[in-house]
């Protein structure tokens, strides 16, 4: 994420010094249009700005960005409303692979990837069932309780309303194999 980071904050750098102002002043000429729709200020800063179309969206995505308050922790976002319930089963099931050997964590907007190399595990609240734990892994013997996923998804096995009593040896056993 830190390339991504540096990338952006340089495109940043870039459109301002291209445009001569900053991204406050660049805020404000936005906001002074009266537009709302994400595609009507991108044309508004193609045509009146003369920036390109990435430089445009991005201008764009960082200035509402700024708008939007964003919560200390990422995990608020996700477990909010009548989701908060399911946040001790996460912490839980985060605290007994921490025993195991050090991994990232890097929340989406509606799940957490776990990864060492790469992701072995995401965990979030699912639509369907309380919280989903999903292994990136090959070879894991499906059954009952460890579903294989359909095709094409990160995840090839994924354990649904999982609670809190079933973070065991078995769950953490499989998340450890990644």
């Amino acid at each position: 994420m830190a390339e991504i980071d540096a990338a952006i904050t340089t495109q940043l750098a870039n459109i301002q010094k291209t445009i001569g102002r900053s991204m406050a002043a660049l805020g404000k000429t936005l906001t002074a249009t009266g537009l709302a729709k994400h595609t009507e200020l991108v044309a508004f800063a193609k045509k009146e700005l003369g920036l390109g179309h990435g430089d445009a969206n991005m201008l764009v995505l960082q200035l509402r960005k700024a708008e939007v308050p964003q919560p200390d922790d990422p995990l608020d976002a996700i477990y909010a409303g009548p989701k908060a319930a399911l946040r001790p089963i996460h912490e839980k099931f985060l605290a007994a692979l921490a025993a195991f050997s050090p991994f990232e964590i890097a929340p989406t907007k509606a799940n957490v990837s776990l990864r060492k190399k790469k992701q072995f595990a995401l965990i979030g609240p699912a639509t369907n069932s309380p919280v989903k734990i999903g292994f990136n892994m090959p070879a894991l013997d499906a059954g009952p309780r460890l579903e294989a996923a359909p095709p094409g998804g990160m995840c090839p096995y994924r354990v649904k309303g999982a609670a809190t009593e079933q973070i065991d040896k078995k769950l953490l056993d499989w998340a450890r194999r990644g």
